[in-house]
């Protein structure tokens, strides 16, 4: 029996879009593997009663392509409780309390804005549940420094760090995990994984799509609070991480949080912020925003291992493809053999690509068909099926960890405060807000970040 097995679950934002494309259909999951033996409390409004909270969860579950097995449903709706109420109103804790009935050792999930935590963390306190309980919050946690550093204080008040599980869905991808494996379980990988053979990092995450009838939440927050503080700096901190020292969940954090606290605070002269022509004309944008939509910038990660070598990170909409992708270029060898004068062999590359496929292609060169000695560059690609179950993606990964008490896919605190530091430039120093065409890969200026001698590494090529 393990110990840390939560014994209820309480999901604040129950009515919520993400309880609607994501947490229904993990618990559905969870359901079906039976991992979730325990109360399971909706909290929101729009609800009439718990009939019609299961009457949601099954439209959800159809909605997500899940073939909805009907013992499965039954084992779900039979713990899903509904609770309509106000989150500032304790009499709304006290019918929570009822429901799981006597059960403290409570996960409770906070999928609402970050200016209702404080409400619900202290009424959960009032009603007893904090103290063994357990408590998952949603990103974008605190929109800056400040924010982000009072957020903690809040919930620090209730839930000491070990009980904090700040959830980012990027970590719980299959191809975001198998970074770890190809970096670890591959000896011929760390000889050369440094700045003695590497050049330079590139991470691109680009959605050939605009804000699609979210413009009012995304013009409060942008790419860089989007994407960019949280899973792209997760990503890079996977890369560039040493080996933990054990398999104890903080033995991974502290590798990640190591790498955060070596990485530079951004130069606001070496970023890059974009808005794609009609972006204001999308609903729920405010007339004249500068909220950008493209946001480029280059890092530095001042240790042993990674001094002096740059690290590129994109994210826009409305570029040119949808890819979320990692390359890493190894410098050219020290002599230009098997070259003419028209053709000098590139480097070697890795790229790991989680978007549109999952999929990993290593860049060689070899020799060219025909008489003449001269090489050209030949791809190596293994290819991962995407066989995972709907429903059995990040968030059944993730909640399924959070109810088991494992926070090795969670992040931090000492590492949500480094990422809040890295970027803080972005939002002191407000650049300019650079138009650029839907389907280009976002300004022009962009590429100034690369130096004199090199180029965008991932070109939209999905095939």
């Amino acid at each position: 029996m393990n110990p840390d097995q939560a014994d209820a679950l309480i999901l604040f934002g129950i009515t919520g879009n993400l309880a609607r494309t994501r947490l229904f259909p993990a618990l559905y999951a969870l359901a079906a593997s039976d991992d979730l033996n325990m109360p399971v409390v909706g909290v929101g409004r729009n609800v009439e009663d718990d009939a019609d909270l299961r009457r949601r969860a099954a439209d959800a579950l159809v909605e997500a392509g899940i073939e909805v097995e009907k013992f499965v449903f039954d084992r779900l709706a039979a713990r899903l409780t509904y609770v309509s109420g106000d989150y500032r109103d304790s009499t709304t804790y006290d019918t929570i309390r009822d429901c799981v009935d006597g059960r403290t050792k409570v996960v409770s999930y906070l999928a609402i804005p970050p200016d209702l935590s404080d409400d619900v963390v202290v009424g959960l306190a009032y009603a007893g549940l904090a103290s063994d309980g357990r408590v998952v919050v949603e990103k974008p946690f605190g929109r800056d420094t400040k924010s982000a550093a009072e957020l903690n204080e809040i919930i620090h008040r209730h839930y000491s760090e070990n009980r904090v599980f700040r959830i980012d869905h990027f970590l719980g991808k299959d191809a975001v995990q198998n970074l770890m494996v190809y970096r670890f379980s591959n000896s011929i990988l760390e000889p050369i994984w440094n700045r003695h053979y590497i050049r330079g990092v590139q991470i691109t995450m680009a959605e050939d799509f605009g804000v699609e009838g979210r413009g009012n939440f995304y013009d409060s927050v942008g790419a860089m609070r989007d994407v960019v503080q949280n899973h792209l700096i997760q990503l890079m901190s996977l890369l560039a991480m040493e080996p933990p020292v054990s398999d104890e969940p903080d033995a991974l954090r502290d590798e990640r949080v190591k790498v955060l606290k070596a990485t530079q605070t951004l130069d606001p002269t070496q970023m890059v912020r974009g808005q794609y022509n009609g972006y204001l004309d999308e609903s729920g944008v405010e007339s004249g925003s500068d909220t950008e939509t493209f946001f480029a910038a280059r890092f530095e990660i001042d240790s042993w291992r990674w001094a002096g070598v740059p690290w590129i990170i994109r994210a826009g909409k409305g570029l040119s493809s949808t890819v979320t992708e990692a390359v890493v270029e190894f410098n050219r060898p020290p002599r230009m053999h098997f070259a003419s004068d028209n053709s000098v062999p590139g480097p070697n590359r890795i790229a790991f690509r989680s978007k549109p496929e999952d999929r990993v292609v290593l860049s060689m060169q070899t020799k060219r068909p025909g008489p003449e000695m001269t090489s050209e560059p030949v791809d190596f690609t293994v290819e991962t099926e995407d066989d995972v179950e709907p429903g059995r993606g990040p968030y059944y990964r993730l909640l399924g960890d959070a109810l088991r008490g494992d926070s090795s896919l969670f992040a931090r605190e000492d590492g949500v405060m480094e990422s809040w530091r890295i970027v803080q430039p972005a939002l002191d120093y407000q650049a300019e807000t650079l138009s650029y065409s839907p389907g280009s890969w976002g300004p022009a200026e962009a590429d100034s970040l690369l130096g004199d001698q090199w180029e965008w590494l991932t070109n939209g090529d999905t095939s």
